[in-house]
């Protein structure tokens, strides 16, 4: 029996958002939605801040340098929201 084992490219391809998610493309063809409200610095952002995001981590992350937010696509793929902070938890 052959299997053939699948070939998955998870770096980033490019990244968008609409009014409630925050949508990735992977370099093999995979998009990633998730909710914007998993991401309060992205959520509170500023569509221009937002839009100026980096690649990083050899291409499987995502940096925002203005908010300091930093998402890899391994994170994203396990559904894996922001870790909630004391003041987060106290609202």
């Amino acid at each position: 029996m052959n299997v053939s084992a699948k070939v998955t490219d998870e770096r980033v391809l490019d990244v968008r958002f609409d009014d409630a998610s925050l949508i990735v493309d992977l370099m093999d063809g995979r998009t990633i939605a998730v909710p914007l409200a998993w991401y309060p610095r992205l959520l509170h952002a500023t569509p221009e801040q937002r839009a100026h995001w980096e690649k990083a981590g050899a291409g499987y992350g995502i940096h925002w340098p203005q908010i300091d937010e930093d998402l890899s696509t391994e994170g994203l793929l396990r559904g894996a929201p922001a870790p909630r902070t004391f003041d987060e938890a106290a609202e």
